[in-house]
């Protein structure tokens, strides 16, 4: 398995353990994502893995509802992906994105992965669960963040950054450069 399948199926996998620590009377509570509640949150994610998924002409098929079940939902949408991602052929396939000639696995590892920190923490705040970035995330997120910088500020991804407080930790920074209050 390469490093980026591996990558991505740590972060769905703990993405997958928040949703289930999520209490069944905190679906509806407002994330850090503005208009958006905790559900609509997993949805987003699930959405975006059927999107990238198009980019190489190729479908989620039927996940199910995240309505109904956002874990089996979430779950069904990460195991298709982590398919593509172990058959080689598949994962190296190349679409025209919006920064020229893309391959499908650099694209789930900077855009998808990336996602599934920064929303497992939108989660997380909404819903009152564990939300703590494990260093290894950390790290990773805070270069791709870096990485993306303002561009993906004119794309939406990420709000304006905030000025996080003075001696802000690692977490609490990353979060405010990517718009999010943390403290």
């Amino acid at each position: 398995m390469s490093e980026i399948a591996q990558r991505y199926t740590r972060l769905a996998d703990r993405f997958a353990a928040t949703i289930a620590a999520v209490p069944t009377d905190r679906w509806s509570a407002p994330s850090p994502c503005e208009g958006w509640t905790a559900r609509d949150v997993v949805r987003h994610v699930v959405d975006t893995q059927g999107l990238f998924l198009g980019f190489v002409g190729r479908d989620l098929g039927d996940v199910g509802s995240v309505d109904d079940d956002p874990l089996g939902t979430w779950e069904a949408a990460a195991k298709v992906v982590r398919a593509e991602l172990e058959d080689p052929e598949r994962a190296a396939a190349t679409y025209e994105g919006m920064f020229g000639i893309a391959r499908f696995e650099e694209s789930v590892d900077r855009y998808l992965s990336f996602d599934l920190v920064i929303h497992r923490w939108d989660l997380a705040r909404a819903t009152g669960v564990d939300e703590r970035i494990p260093p290894e995330d950390l790290a990773w997120a805070t270069a791709r963040a870096h990485e993306l910088g303002e561009q993906a500020r004119r794309q939406g991804v990420f709000g304006p950054a905030l000025e996080p407080p003075p001696g802000a930790d690692e977490q609490t920074r990353l979060l405010a450069f990517v718009g999010r209050r943390a403290w």
